[in-house]
């Protein structure tokens, strides 16, 4: 090669190293969860396989109730591929078949975040819940030891279900204040404006919230979910809509409320077929003033 050669190389090489460090070129890994993004995101779904994640499942539904209950299948234990990697639309995406409930969730404790993800629902639906609106759910702040009374982690959910999207529930000892006014059917819905409301599982308001607006598209269609949490507030975000705001989020220790702001993130798997894709993170130091002000 002439030195005219090795000086346009040299520069070339120069020019990438620049593009990489600014992030504007992905550089991916087949083990690593974190793949660094522009605008410092960090893929948490390297799109081959599932590093980074573990998953945890419960015993296979059956009809005979004449016969003794299996064990849970248990942590990293999937013999019918409940959690997969395939491709749609030309893309790599997590699928989870629902076949039987449980949870995939990061190793990694997530604390001042903008987490986002698209979901699109698939075909397929599982027993119990066949005549049953298509259930998954984004669970946050996840602590604890799987298997609990609820089978999740100690955890807030960001409610991913057929009409529900956005709603919320509480998963184990949690607490969060959301405001909120009962409708016609004598169930919380959010509502800016309203006067905050402890939502507690075994109290008279209960563990659940309904989100205001629904702005889930239409079956077949990909879905884009936004997270937003800062120290004790979490927003929930649907195509563009924040639908629900938690504040003063919290869960019991020694039967005392204690912040809990911190943890890892958990997607169930609930009885129904359903596809993620692009699901990423970054760290914030403030929460967006337009979104409060939705």
């Amino acid at each position: 090669m002439s030195s005219n050669g090795f000086s346009k190389l040299g520069t070339f090489v120069k020019a990438l190293a620049l593009l990489v460090c600014i992030g504007l070129i992905v550089i991916t890994s087949a083990t690593a969860q974190s793949v660094t993004l522009a605008d410092n995101w960090q893929a948490l779904f390297n799109g081959k396989d599932l590093s980074g994640w573990e998953t945890y499942l419960d015993r296979p539904y059956s009809t005979d109730k004449t016969k003794d209950k299996a064990s849970p299948l248990g942590l990293n234990n999937d013999p019918n591929h409940v959690f997969s990697v395939t491709m749609v639309d030309g893309l790599p995406a997590l699928r989870i078949s629902g076949e039987t409930f449980g949870g995939i969730n990061t190793l990694t404790e997530f604390e001042n975040y903008h987490f986002r993800l698209e979901f699109k629902w698939g075909t397929l639906k599982w027993p119990p819940k066949l005549n049953q609106p298509r259930d998954s759910g984004l669970l946050y702040h996840s602590i604890g030891a799987h298997g609990t009374p609820m089978l999740w982690m100690e955890s807030f959910e960001y409610q991913i279900q057929e009409g529900d999207c956005g709603d919320y529930w509480g998963v184990m000892n949690v607490l969060a204040d959301i405001s909120a006014r009962k409708n016609d059917q004598d169930k919380y819905v959010y509502q800016p404006a309203a006067t905050p409301i402890t939502f507690q599982d075994k109290t008279p308001v209960g563990r659940s919230c309904l989100k205001n607006p629904d702005s889930e598209k239409p079956y077949g269609q990909w879905n884009v979910l936004d997270l937003y949490c800062f120290g004790d507030t979490c927003l929930h975000m649907l195509n563009g809509k924040v639908n629900l705001v938690l504040t003063h989020t919290r869960h019991l220790v020694n039967g005392q409320p204690e912040p809990l702001t911190k943890g890892k993130i958990q997607l169930q798997s609930e009885g129904a077929e359903i596809f993620y894709r692009n699901i990423s993170i970054r760290g914030i130091k403030q929460l967006p003033a337009d979104l409060l002000q939705q």
